[in-house]
């Protein structure tokens, strides 16, 4: 039976959710089914059925109130009215949200009009900002308010950034009210760490589905290249890191002194670096803007011996996963489900949050092995995992015309 898919997300065929967005996109139309995809900000690829819901001057006002108020997704008003007309022009079986902060919708106004339309809606949490007053990570400061009511937030210059202004215990309640009064919502995480969260927080009444990300296995997969020789980095060994942007939680510093402990046949590659981080690199490390050029991306991840993701908050990185794909290992933290990437010894270790010294002794065991990852696809391929997806809606939506029937 055919389905028309709906999807809502912040971007649309770049980044971790947009690129997930389109991959979900490009399965459902290769299995009869119909999909648009809604979002804020950016452009989408020509071949997408897509749908822009605002102006890039609306998401800078947006942007502004929201850090000037503390009170992200609250405005946006007129966009979010057309994109609610969107939705009942399109008719869907299925409304999927994705991030829907952002700066580029009012999701009272969305959630008011869900629960009145009375369509299923799947909503894959890529991050926490869904059960939290602010934030949409809380690791890396410990913080545990959210299981109760947030107040007092200790992160409000992090994103959504607020220049001081505290309305964390209002958008805390606003955020209970609104998204635990739907009947027909499923809730999926990429990771367990993400799922168990959810079980302890307002959306613990919802059903859970943990789904992994899958990533492009025709595009991340050993890539010859001269990048090495081009870069003058033939005889050295490689340890790689991709994030963008480079922030302290996504261990910009642990690399600094990761750089100074390794010796000089070994250089780290940074990928994603602005240019004012790039100005200020040690000898060490070898720095690279970001690159939206996925081929390119293979070629560097093919060409490291290693790839560490020393972040300090995440929910599923696909960076892992494109690494491995590439066959290369990759050493993590043990933060979120960022260890939950690595299925087997082979494809990398996790070492405790913070423990710069024991990754630095797995990254040399690991780089002892001069032989590629390979035959590891099977479990990251972007098809099988949003196949899952698919199964998913056909459950939902017969269940729907069950009851409506």
């Amino acid at each position: 039976m055919n389905m028309k898919v709906f999807q809502i997300n912040t971007v649309c065929g770049v980044g971790s959710t947009g690129r997930i967005a389109t991959d979900l996109y490009h399965v459902l139309k290769s299995e009869g089914h119909s999909c648009c995809i809604a979002y804020g900000r950016g452009t989408a690829p020509k071949e997408v059925d897509s749908f822009k819901i605002n102006s890039t001057a609306d998401v800078y006002i947006h942007t502004f109130l929201s850090r000037l108020t503390d009170r992200e997704g609250l405005f946006s008003k007129g966009a979010t009215k057309r994109l609610l007309k969107k939705i009942q022009d399109y008719a869907p079986d299925i409304i999927h949200l994705h991030n829907i902060h952002g700066h580029y919708l009012n999701y009272p106004m969305l959630f008011r009009f869900l629960k009145n339309y009375g369509r299923p809606v799947v909503w894959t949490l890529h991050d926490c900002w869904a059960f939290t007053g602010h934030c949409a990570y809380f690791d890396y400061v410990g913080c545990q308010r959210w299981q109760s009511g947030c107040y007092d937030c200790p992160q409000l210059k992090s994103y959504p950034q607020s220049y001081g202004i505290d309305h964390s215990r209002e958008n805390f309640s606003m955020k209970k009210e609104l998204f635990t009064d739907l009947k027909q919502l499923h809730i999926v995480t990429p990771s367990q760490w993400l799922a168990d969260l959810v079980k302890k927080s307002f959306l613990k009444q919802y059903p859970v589905t943990v789904i992994h990300n899958g990533i492009d296995t025709t595009v991340f997969k050993p890539t010859a290249s001269d990048f090495r020789k081009r870069n003058g980095l033939e005889h050295k060994k490689i340890i790689l890191g991709v994030a963008s942007p480079w922030t302290v939680r996504k261990g910009i510093q642990d690399f600094i002194k990761l750089s100074a402990m390794i010796p000089y046949e070994w250089k780290i590659v940074l990928v994603g670096l602005s240019k004012k981080q790039l100005a200020s690199l040690p000898p060490s490390i070898f720095g690279i803007e970001r690159t939206n050029n996925t081929k390119e991306l293979a070629q560097i991840y093919t060409a490291a011996n290693v790839f560490f993701n020393p972040t300090y908050e995440d929910n599923y990185p696909t960076t892992n996963l494109e690494a491995i794909a590439c066959g290369t290992p990759v050493v993590t933290y043990d933060t979120g489900g960022s260890p939950e990437s690595i299925s087997n010894r082979k494809m990398g270790s996790s070492v405790d949050k913070g423990d710069l010294e024991s990754a630095y002794l797995t990254i040399r065991l690991l780089t002892k092995n001069v032989e590629k990852i390979n035959d590891n696809n099977g479990y990251i391929d972007k098809d099988r995992k949003y196949r899952i997806y698919i199964s998913l809606y056909e459950k939902f939506n017969r269940r729907n015309d069950f009851m409506q029937g």
